[in-house]
C-alpha cells in the first residue's frame, strides 16, 4: 500500500497521521495527487476520532469531494439512500454533509436525535425557488389534485404537500396514488422528463437545478464529437432536450449502478463533477469524460466544517413541531412506497 508523504509545499503534518490515513489515501490516489493528500490528512483523521468520541455517523451525498465522500463518510448516496439510512441509523448524531433540505430530512426522521449540517448557507435553488403559501396557492388552483414534492424542499414545503418523492422514485411514486392527475413540484425539468414516461397527467412548477439547467443538447453533441464512443449518462433535472440524446438517464445512484453493471469503457456523467470524481475513484480502468458543473451549495461543505461541526455539536437542525408533523408522514409515505 502507498503511503503518501509530506513534499516541499505541502501542509507539515506528522508521519503517524499520514500513516494512520494511508488506507484512506489508497481509495482516492486515482483523483487526488500525493502533494495534496497532507491538506486533508490532520483533519481527516481528528474526523474519524470525533465520530468515535460523539458516537456520530457522516451521511455525504454523492455530489461531496472525493476526501469526504471517501474519507470520512459512513453512508453515501443520493438523496433517497440518504433518507432511508437516516431512518435506520442507531447513532446518537447525524453529520450531514449535503444541502439544508438533506439535514432537515434527516431531522424529520430522526426527531430525537441531533443533527448537524457543517455550513447553515448550504442551500439549493431547487429549495429556494418555492414556499409553504406558493402550494397553498396551488391547492386553490387545482382542488383534489395531490401534491407530490421533491425531497429538494424545504420541511416547511414538504408539509403542505401528499407524498415525497426523489429522481430514483419520482415515476413509482406518481403512479402509486392511482388518480390522473398530480402537482410535481418543484423541478420543471424533472417534472417534464417524469411527464413523458407516464400516461399520469403533471402540472410542473418552475424551479430548476443551478448546475443541471447550464446542460445543453449542443454540450452533448461537442462530447459526442470530441471523445467518439462516450456513453453519456444524464441527470433527470437536465431538460429534455439533453434528456433526449442521452444513453441513460438516471439519478445519481441509478448512473452509478449504470457503471457497476455496464462498466462503459468511455463515460460521461452529466450531473454535478465531484460524482464523477467519486465513481471514478472506485473505477480508475475506465475513463471519465469530466464535463465540470459545480455546485456551489455543496461545495461550502468542506472537512475543516466537519470538524468544526463535530467539535462544537454545530449547527444543529431544529424544525417547528407544527411543521415537523405532516411534513415527516410526506416522507415516511414516499419510503412505503416500493421500488419499480
Amino acid at each position: 500500500m502507498f503511503t503518501p508523504t509530506a513534499t516541499a509545499g505541502s501542509p507539515v503534518v506528522s508521519a503517524d497521521i499520514l500513516a494512520r490515513t494511508a488506507s484512506i489515501y489508497e481509495k482516492v490516489r486515482t483523483v487526488i495527487p500525493p502533494i495534496e493528500w497532507p491538506a486533508f490528512a490532520e483533519d481527516i483523521d481528528a474526523i474519524l476520532a470525533l465520530k468515535r468520541e460523539r458516537d456520530a455517523v457522516i451521511l455525504a451525498h454523492n455530489y461531496q469531494t472525493p476526501e469526504i465522500f471517501h474519507g470520512v463518510a459512513d453512508i453515501v448516496g443520493d438523496s433517497l439512500a440518504l433518507a432511508r439510512e437516516a431512518a435506520r441509523t442507531d447513532a446518537s448524531v447525524i453529520v450531514l454533509c449535503g444541502v439544508h433540505f438533506m439535514a432537515e430530512t434527516a431531522k424529520l426522521l430522526n426527531p430525537g436525535k441531533t443533527v448537524l449540517i457543517p455550513d447553515l448557507e448550504a442551500g439549493c435553488s431547487l429549495a429556494e425557488s418555492i414556499t409553504g403559501a406558493d402550494v397553498r396557492l396551488l391547492r386553490q388552483r387545482y382542488p383534489g389534485v395531490p401534491v407530490v414534492s421533491y425531497v429538494n424542499t424545504s420541511a416547511e414545503v414538504k408539509a403542505q404537500t401528499d407524498i415525497c418523492c426523489t429522481s430514483g422514485n419520482a415515476r413509482a411514486v406518481i403512479e402509486s396514488l392511482g388518480v390522473p392527475r398530480v402537482i410535481m413540484l418543484p423541478d420543471e425539468y424533472l417534472a417534464r422528463n417524469i411527464a413523458a414516461q407516464t400516461s399520469v397527467e403533471v402540472i410542473a412548477w418552475h424551479g430548476r437545478c443551478e448546475v443541471h439547467e447550464r446542460f445543453t443538447a449542443d454540450d452533448i453533441g461537442r462530447l459526442r464529437a470530441g471523445h467518439p464512443g462516450v456513453v453519456v449518462l444524464a441527470h433527470p433535472e437536465c431538460s429534455p432536450e439533453v434528456v433526449a440524446v442521452a444513453d441513460f438517464v438516471g439519478s445519481t445512484q441509478g448512473m452509478n449502478d449504470y457503471v457497476v453493471h455496464k462498466r462503459p469503457a468511455r463515460v460521461v456523467l452529466i450531473t454535478e463533477c465531484s460524482m464523477s470524481d467519486n465513481v471514478a475513484a472506485q473505477h480508475p480502468d475506465l475513463e471519465f469524460v469530466r464535463p465540470c458543473n459545480l455546485c456551489p451549495h455543496m461545495k461550502r461543505i468542506t472537512l475543516p466544517g466537519i470538524r468544526h461541526a463535530l467539535e462544537t455539536m454545530t449547527h444543529a437542525i431544529e424544525i417547528d413541531p407544527a411543521i415537523a408533523a405532516p411534513a415527516r408522514r410526506a416522507v415516511e409515505r414516499m419510503l412505503e412506497v416500493k421500488p419499480r
